[in-house]
């Protein structure tokens, strides 16, 4: 866990932030799964209301049957988002995410050619919910209210 703790405040330039830190830690991760959660249901909004309407885009990338596909999009960006934010099925919820965006950076990267510049927003999504992956919701979730994580 990357908690500031009395050993490794001493490593630090300014040691009286450590305190400052480790009372910020769990807010601040709360606030990215929640910000991440919500921007990914935002970003599915579009697709939830017309959820068959990505299916030849999905065919263009080679997933078949695309009126399968595209469901399964908007489903994962909306209520994988919606779950994230509140930190139920937190790992789940981030994987599904993570595996829709590492094909967005198939997409802009080799399929377009647009290279870096062009999956770099992907890029750090996927970060972003790889964090989630490994980490979970945090105290301050659905999962740890419940006791129970994926």
């Amino acid at each position: 866990m990357s908690v500031t703790t009395d050993a490794s405040r001493g490593r630090l330039i300014i040691p009286a932030f450590g305190r400052l830190y480790s009372s910020l830690h769990d807010g601040v991760e709360t606030l990215l799964r929640v910000v991440a959660g919500g921007f990914l249901t935002i970003h599915g909004s579009q697709k939830i209301t017309n959820p068959f309407g990505a299916a030849e885009m999905v065919e263009g990338l080679g997933f078949y049957p695309g009126a399968f596909w595209s469901l399964l999009l908007s489903c994962t960006e909306f209520f994988g988002g919606i779950l994230i934010a509140i930190g139920l099925l937190t790992r789940p919820a981030a994987f599904a995410g993570m595996v829709v965006l590492l094909v967005t950076v198939w997409f802009h990267w080799i399929t377009v050619g647009q290279g870096f510049s062009g999956a770099e927003k992907s890029l750090l999504w996927v970060t972003i919910l790889l964090f989630f992956v490994i980490r979970g919701g945090n105290r301050q979730s659905v999962d740890a209210r419940i006791g129970k994580a994926f």
